[in-house]
């Protein structure tokens, strides 16, 4: 029987190429976004392969238990969640509107929570798999992104949580951590008073592809691994901030000083 699979946030970045992925290994897919014409392109990449598109909201509640319920309604079962939707932010604490903070929450953090308390039922009648595709702003956190990274820690405090609650049920929990990553995330990031700010301050070019993220995700999962850092900057950063804090928080400011147009005074 084919098995299913869930991906938030699948309309660009490691999203699509999540959704590429786990189609071209077989899967069939449901997606979500919010954004009608990548929606569309997506789809039609797919081509006839089985797949199902829905436009819906992360943040909603109502909307994740529909992205669950249609898939069951349209494939019958479900295998692997990847919760992947979400938005960043670039701005000081002290000029945020906390209207910006609480949205980050919302998509990043609750989404989440909500898709995997729909999906978890039938992940526990299959033995599945949940994907939560974190940050190494989960593990540190960095100034100007104060909303980003605590949605991100709050990600990985939960499905620590879960994870240990069903490891005995046949359930694999995955928490996958990418370092700078060539997507949409950084252009489409909100500034202090929630606009997007248009533009990525770093040099894409030089990150990991979305592709790439997608494949060793996959392959991560396949061996239920319980953890995935990406890149050689992350990996350095989880472990010095392991064991020297206080000098990782000067180097993280001097990196980020030099961002385009930061906001550090």
């Amino acid at each position: 029987m084919q098995k299913v699979a869930i991906i938030t946030g699948g309309s660009s970045g490691i999203g699509k190429a999540l959704v590429l992925k786990y189609a071209k290994e077989g899967y069939a897919v449901t997606f979500t976004g919010r954004n009608a014409e990548r929606m569309r392109q997506v789809s039609n990449e797919l081509g006839d392969q089985r797949h199902l598109a829905l436009a819906l909201d992360s943040s909603r509640r109502e909307d994740n238990e529909k992205m669950v319920s249609e898939t069951i309604k349209t494939f019958g079962r479900l295998d692997v969640l990847i919760c992947n939707a979400g938005i960043s932010m670039r701005a000081l604490f002290e000029d945020l509107n906390l209207d910006v903070f609480k949205r980050l929450m919302d998509i990043n953090f609750y989404g989440a929570v909500y898709a995997t308390r729909f999906a978890l039922p039938h992940l526990l009648a299959s033995k599945g798999t949940i994907i939560a595709i974190s940050s190494i702003n989960g593990w540190r956190s960095t100034p100007a992104r104060s909303a980003y990274s605590a949605s991100k820690f709050a990600i990985q405090g939960f499905y620590e949580s879960l994870r240990t609650e069903v490891m005995n049920r046949g359930v694999h929990v995955l928490v996958v951590c990418p370092g700078f990553t060539r997507s949409n995330i950084r252009n489409a990031a909100l500034n202090a008073a929630g606009q997007s700010q248009g533009e990525s301050p770093r040099d894409e070019e030089k990150m990991m592809t979305a592709e790439e993220v997608a494949d060793r995700t996959f392959k991560a999962a396949k061996n239920r691994k319980r953890d995935l850092i990406l890149t050689f900057q992350g990996k350095m950063a989880v472990f010095l901030n392991k064991i020297a804090p206080s000098r990782l928080d000067r180097l993280v400011y001097n990196m980020m000083k030099k961002e385009t147009s930061n906001p550090l005074k």
